[in-house]
């Protein structure tokens, strides 16, 4: 489990992540089961604590519980102040990777060493407004990067085109390793668009939950984020 287990996800082809925001939590096995019979590589869980952002979801217990139900790579995004303080905890609880906001923590080096310490993938993730500049320059040692489409604390916002131009200027600076992953607002209008300027994991909520056949939805998604990964070249 862990980094090996996210590793999984490393694939050429662009995939779609369920952000779980948006399932019905008081079903939360027949969901993830529904998921699961989808085929889709992971699951996305997004972590808000109402003072990094205004929202406050779920934590440490519904990890444990999705983790109870499912051997699928769980991605986890954390959207909360002083990340690094909950590493161990969540690492426990069935994380496989963990992504802190750059906005959040001092020292985005240190940050990626001490989940992967954890036996976790590590991931860095910024909002739409927060310059690449607040990256760092050590990318290299995240095994992903995570590009808000949306500000960061709900569901169900439109897209910002701000994040396919950080995709494209990332897809230059981070090591072939390392998996651009873009999140809000991703759906059937947006998500070629994602996977042309280099995004491989799109995370995904109302356009799987609000529909009625989550397979359908989700490689509907797929074939046609594939075929803009396919136009990739446009942009080189």
């Amino acid at each position: 489990m862990g980094r090996e287990l996210f590793a999984t996800l490393l694939n050429p082809e662009p995939r779609v992540l369920p952000s779980l925001l948006l399932c019905d939590f008081g079903n939360l096995e027949r969901e993830v089961r529904r998921l699961e019979e989808a085929g889709v590589v992971g699951l996305h869980l997004d972590v808000m604590d109402g003072v990094f952002v205004p929202n406050f979801t779920y934590g440490l217990t519904i990890v444990e519980a999705i983790r109870r139900l499912t051997r699928l790579p769980l991605d986890v995004h954390l959207m909360m102040v002083n990340p690094e303080s909950y590493i161990s905890q969540f690492a426990a609880a069935g994380a496989d990777s963990l992504t802190v906001h750059c906005e959040a923590i001092e020292d985005p080096r240190a940050a990626a060493q001490r989940i992967h310490a954890a036996g976790l993938a590590a991931g860095l993730a910024l909002n739409p407004a927060t310059s690449l500049d607040r990256l760092g320059s050590d990318l290299g040692e995240f095994d992903l990067v995570l590009v808000m489409s949306v500000p960061a604390g709900f569901g169900g916002q439109p897209f910002q085109s701000v994040a396919l131009d950080k995709l494209r200027i990332l897809r230059g600076r981070v090591p072939a390793s390392t998996i651009l992953e873009v999140d809000g607002g991703v759906n059937m209008r947006t998500i070629a668009d994602c996977a042309r300027a280099g995004a491989r994991l799109h995370v995904v909520g109302s356009a799987i939950f609000h529909s009625a056949d989550y397979r359908t939805s989700i490689r509907d998604l797929e074939a046609t984020a594939s075929a803009g990964f396919r136009g990739i070249s446009e942009f080189n």
